[in-house]
């Protein structure tokens, strides 16, 4: 069940007291704890004016959130909340003797291997004081909340707590006045009329255009640190939540709670499933984000969370993994892998659960109750190696996620590469990472981290046998004396000064294209080239990545496309498909059993498409098209809203022609040569190839400037019937690629070696670049050229000594500079 439907339910029950402040309190039964400086009756007396306070001040929050060096590394620790979920009776479990008992459990067990955050979610709390801020619940915390924050701390630990935007009802009637600001009075706060403020319409749209706003939140954070508050998650965050608009918006919330909580370096976190479009403004106020729905499988008594809850997050990182870093992380939701009869796991996908945080670099707190953890669990909590990838902070990117069997990586600060193989597949399968993937050329030395076993030296890539299904491996790769090492222009390792894009229609992907060759006895027409050319993609490609619980159904005789169909009955469930094009077709089946289905392009929401037909069954339907894309690298992907099935039939793919002609005829009695012209530089064809062997180049092919010529010789050796020939075109390194447009941008990359080389793209829009070796201006380099072209060596440095060197790029001319690679020789 989705979060829209059980969990608005659940936290009904706990997170209607969340935060009276900004939740109604209607439902508070206790009396209301007073804050420093309120009297004990002023939120329930009509007109009772607490005595002022003195002011307060308020400090901005830089780059990366409030919580400053705090945030250098993902943190670990605990949250309440599954066990909330799991217990049914959430807003009482988390009591002062729950809390105590799990602060202990962490100390004895966790804390000494790192994880030293207890985090208290929805239903801490149940009043308001004078002044509108929220008091801790009398009822779970009868000796006083701060003897809990104290247990904790003494244990040497940290606390965190829990609110939502906006305010609520009650203190917008009670027009109370703001602590430190006496001319402020929390009935002028809100936006009138009256907006809602988060997903479940519990509080009201506060207007921080009026100064008093920004007071009110102050007072809130300041009255969170006096009790030795360090971390607030902040939930039900717009655009995100559900809501993937601007119908719902609480930035300024945001800004506002990070402005608030910097002066006590409190940790901002954001939940849930954020929208990527406003990744920078998340990572410029925020500590974390949430990237999707709850991991909690809502199984009451029975399980913590579930596979398919897991799995989908391999989707969401692939398009996420590059906006974490030191300062903020990104958010996978609770780690529940520490009991198995609780987790609703096998052994293996707790284990794959386990590499998949460690290597996301994702904050690693567990939901489970930590005074039930089993020893399997505590081995994989406390692996300190598997650690160690976690808090080196370097997300992981796939080698892609083409495939259910996937490749994932990150490039060290020390040269070395974490890589973890993930089979999400139906059957136990070998696995290769291919160093060249990696960005790695020569050998290295491979390490198993969960086995903690030397594996030995290996050349161009090595092999896990018998992955099982739902299994991960995780290792450590160690290049050689004499490995180079590539580093791509989105790694961590890179930074910019200016304003840089990445791709925005910069990129040239690498892309293959077919000569349609009919050879026949006989001459034969052949239809003229159209420009554009579609791909059909059946619902079984392994290019599709189907995340969830889906099934294959074949044979069914309803005029699918190739008779047969993927489908699933779970909402949330998503499909996901990444190609190079201009314009794509989701073409499914329509029917009373389904519903609706949210489309997204390149990580945006486009549209929700209804394939819910009330008479009747509609057969290979076009359901959503776009045909205005840039023609470059897209992702295309649907999620589950509504309905019975959702069902995936077929994907057509529509790409520009580099072949002119695209098809030809050959005649065996009247053999000549084939040629077409190729819409490219003819540096950038790699090879011509068929089914998959690649054509010897000047004996069965040649190619003069932009002509490519097919030997008849060649041709008449091919059986009669169509031969395509494919013609593989190179792009910029992981199709991808950063340019500015401003001089003076500049980006540097450090690294350790002995030889040092940037590649790029060259290009008629392209001028004249800096280069820097460790601050000393070293060359002038002239990236300008007739056409585009990729991955082209525009600068190389060598006889450096073994120690640390930053290489420097300014734009000096020309309308842009790209930057694609730097790749350095260890030694």
């Amino acid at each position: 069940m989705t979060r829209s439907t059980r969990s608005k339910v659940v936290r009904g029950l706990f997170a209607g007291l969340a935060l009276a402040v900004l939740i109604p309190a209607a439902s508070s039964s206790a009396a209301p704890i007073p804050g420093p400086g309120a009297t004990p009756d002023a939120a329930v007396q009509p007109g009772a004016v607490p005595p002022a306070p003195p002011a307060v001040t308020t400090a901005t929050p830089g780059p990366g959130g409030p919580a400053g060096p705090k945030a250098a590394k993902p943190y670990m620790g605990w949250s309440s909340y599954s066990m909330q979920v799991y217990a049914g009776n959430g807003s009482t479990w988390i009591n002062a003797k729950q809390i105590k008992a799990q602060s202990d459990a962490m100390k004895q067990k966790l804390q000494p291997y790192g994880y030293n955050y207890i985090n208290i979610d929805a239903a801490w709390n149940e009043g308001i004081d004078g002044y509108g801020r929220p008091t801790p619940s009398a009822k779970n915390f009868p000796d006083g909340f701060q003897s809990v924050i104290d247990h904790i701390h003494r244990n040497g630990q940290k606390v965190g707590i829990y609110a939502i935007p906006g305010i609520g009802q009650q203190v917008i009637d009670a027009n109370l006045p703001v602590y430190g600001a006496p001319e402020c009075k929390t009935g002028d706060l809100p936006v009138r009329p009256l907006v809602k403020a988060d997903y479940w319409g519990i509080g009201y749209k506060i207007d921080f255009s009026k100064p008093c706003a920004q007071k009110y939140i102050d007072s809130i954070a300041d009255l969170f640190g006096s009790w030795g508050i360090d971390f607030l998650k902040f939930d039900s965050v717009t655009p995100g939540s559900g809501v993937s608009n601007l119908t719902l918006d609480a930035r300024d919330d945001v800004k506002a709670w990070s402005t608030a909580l910097a002066k006590h370096k409190i940790w901002l976190e954001l939940s849930w499933a954020l929208d990527i479009n406003y990744a920078d403004y998340w990572k410029q106020y925020a500590n974390g984000w949430r990237i999707d729905w709850d991991v909690e499988c809502y199984c009451e008594g029975t399980a913590l969370t579930a596979w398919p809850n897991i799995n989908r997050l391999f989707p969401k990182l692939a398009d996420w993994w590059r906006h974490a870093g030191p300062g903020g992380w990104n958010d996978l939701d609770s780690l529940n892998v520490g009991n198995g009869q609780m987790d609703g796991l096998t052994k293996d996908e707790r284990r794959t659960a386990a590499t998949l945080w460690a290597v996301s670099a994702a904050p690693m707190y567990i939901g489970n109750d930590m005074t039930r953890l089993d020893q399997y669990g505590i081995d994989l909590l406390t692996n300190r190696e598997v650690i160690a990838v976690n808090q080196a902070g370097r997300p992981a990117q796939p080698v892609p996620t083409k495939t259910n069997r996937q490749v994932w990586y990150a490039l060290n600060a020390d040269n070395t590469y974490t890589v973890a193989l993930f089979n999400l597949g139906q059957t136990d399968a070998n696995m290769t990472a291919t160093f060249a993937d990696l960005g790695l050329e020569g050998s290295a030395t491979v390490r198993d981290l969960w086995a903690k076993k030397e594996l030995g030296k290996f050349t161009g890539s090595f092999t896990a046998n018998d992955v099982p299904i739902h299994g991960a491996r995780l290792f450590k790769v160690t290049p050689q004396a004499g490995a180079k090492i590539r580093v791509n222009d989105d790694d961590l390792r890179t930074s910019y000064s200016g304003e840089w894009k990445r791709n925005a229609n910069f990129e040239v992907p690498a892309v293959s294209e077919p000569l349609n060759v009919t050879v026949s006895d006989s001459a034969q027409a052949v239809a003229a080239n159209a420009g554009t050319r579609t791909i059909e993609v059946n619902n079984d490609s392994s290019q599709i990545v189907y995340t969830g619980s889906w099934s294959r159904s074949s044979g069914r005789g309803l005029g699918d496309y190739q008779d047969d169909v993927q489908y699933t009955e779970a909402n949330g469930d998503s499909f996901s498909y990444t190609f190079v094009g201009n314009g794509v077709d989701f073409v499914t089946e329509t029917h009373n059993s389904q519903g609706e289905v949210d489309i997204y392009i390149d990580g945006q929401l486009k549209q929700t498409v209804n394939t819910y037909q009330a008479e009747g069954r509609g057969a290979q339907q076009v359901v959503y098209s776009i045909s205005d894309l840039p023609n470059g690298t897209h992702t295309i992907r649907g999620v589950k809203k509504s309905g019975q099935f959702m069902l995936v039939d077929k994907l057509n793919v529509r790409q520009e022609s580099l072949l002119n002609p695209d098809a030809a005829n050959f005649n065996k009695s009247q053999p000549a040569d084939v040629s077409t012209v190729i819409g490219r530089d003819p540096g950038e064809l790699l090879a011509v190839s068929k089914a998959g062997q690649d054509l010897v180049k000047g004996t069965d092919y040649t190619v003069n400037g932009s002509t490519v010529t097919i030997k008849a010789a060649y041709l008449a050796k091919q059986p009669v019937g169509a031969t395509p020939l494919d013609f593989r075109f190179r792009g910029d390194h992981h199709d991808d690629i950063h340019a500015a447009t401003a001089n003076g941008a500049s980006t540097s990359t450090t690294f350790k070696g002995t030889t040092v080389e940037w590649s790029t793209a060259l290009a008629p829009d392209q001028g004249e670049a800096d280069v820097y070796l460790d601050g000393k201006l070293v060359r002038r380099v002239s990236l300008h050229n007739p056409t585009r072209v990729t991955n082209r060596v525009a600068f190389t440095a060598t006889n450096l000594t073994n120690t640390q060197h930053t290489v420097k790029i300014v734009k000096v001319s020309g309308d842009a500079l790209r930057h694609d690679t730097i790749r350095y020789t260890t030694k």
